[in-house]
């Protein structure tokens, strides 16, 4: 598999950078995660100036063939109606939020069962259409996984090369809470129950059928359990790039935005294969899907917002953003005590 080159951020300016925080006109500590954040980020960015810059949101899309076995209420034509949807009406639910926010979005097949027409400009990388159905077989062969890992870190160093800093991961692609739910309970231990949803809007029969379904395939899977198994096992299309994604951003000292339930298992897989790239991303928000909270907790993350979201797309990821962007004004535009002519109090 492709290799990073992935270093935790030098130590060394984390003093300076806690004096200066200290030092802006306000009780130490007063404005809480904000000064969290602007520590993180300048750790990242390896200045006391940090700056945000050219903000992506990439949405990887794929089908699954798990979707055969009915553990979704959604019919997997939406997948590829959702990326048609995106790019030409403007008019989802990440739309609006990129518009407000001044996120660049990019919609990437990663594996949709559909041919894109090429004009409407969604950027093909599609390995396959659609995975296996892992209930029978492994989702993608380890060529395909290896694949698509480099097609995601392509995708992420194409952005990184136009100026970009600062970037967060969606997804579209029916099925693909199941899927998480099984990089979770693989990664984690967590037992399956546990990490088993509504998805998009099972009802408690939908969620027993979907549970029942994701545990034989469980058990018909072979033994071994290390991570690019479990990747290439259950994953998806979508959610093998965004892993590769994430490495590149943080081999690049990109910031990564982590969105919901499916993102954060793609960094929970990304960090099983190089630890550091946790050291790169800030957590958005806490969903509404069964299991978020709990493979949040496994990663020690402390998400920015809890919203009962549970859309994808990056929504919750960019939603956070307003924070991240105040934590960077903080540190640039409030005034040290000297500068402010304020006796120091504290």
């Amino acid at each position: 598999m492709k290799q990073f080159h992935i270093q935790k951020p030098d130590e060394q300016i984390r003093e300076a950078l806690q004096e200066k925080i200290d030092d802006l006109t306000k009780p130490k500590g007063s404005l809480g995660r904000l000064e969290e954040l602007a520590l993180r980020i300048g750790l990242i960015q390896q200045t006391l100036s940090p700056s945000l810059r050219q903000p992506f949101n990439l949405i990887f899309a794929a089908d699954h063939g798990i979707t055969e076995e009915g553990v979704s209420v959604s019919p997997k034509e939406v997948t590829w109606q959702q990326c048609i949807h995106f790019i030409q009406s403007n008019g989802g639910g990440v739309n609006f939020l990129c518009r407000q926010h001044g996120f660049t979005l990019r919609v990437i097949d990663a594996g949709v069962d559909y041919d894109f027409p090429p004009e409407l400009g969604i950027i093909n990388q599609k390995v396959r259409k659609g995975t296996r159905n892992y209930l029978h077989e492994p989702a993608m062969t380890r060529e395909e996984m290896e694949l698509c890992v480099e097609r995601g870190a392509a995708v992420v160093r194409d952005v990184h090369a136009t100026g970009c800093n600062v970037i967060s991961f969606g997804e579209m692609g029916i099925g693909n809470t199941s899927s998480s739910s099984l990089w979770m309970t693989c990664l984690t231990d967590i037992p399956l129950q546990q990490c088993v949803g509504a998805g998009s809007g099972l009802d408690s029969a939908g969620i027993r059928h979907k549970y029942d379904v994701l545990r034989r395939a469980l058990e018909q899977a072979p033994g071994e359990r290390s991570t690019e198994e479990v990747m290439s096992r259950f994953g998806g299309y979508e959610m093998v790039m965004a892993v590769g994604g994430m490495l590149q951003a943080a081999e690049a000292k990109m910031l990564i935005l982590v969105d919901g339930f499916i993102m954060t298992n793609c960094i929970l897989a990304a960090a099983r294969l190089y630890p550091d790239v946790l050291s790169y991303a800030v957590f958005g928000h806490c969903g509404d899907e069964a299991g978020h909270r709990l493979v949040l907790e496994a990663l020690g993350a402390r998400p920015l917002l809890d919203l009962g979201m549970r859309l994808g797309e990056g929504t919750g990821a960019i939603c956070a953003y307003p924070l991240v962007e105040s934590a960077v004004r903080m540190i640039n535009e409030m005034d040290s005590f000297g500068k402010g002519q304020i006796t120091k109090y504290f």
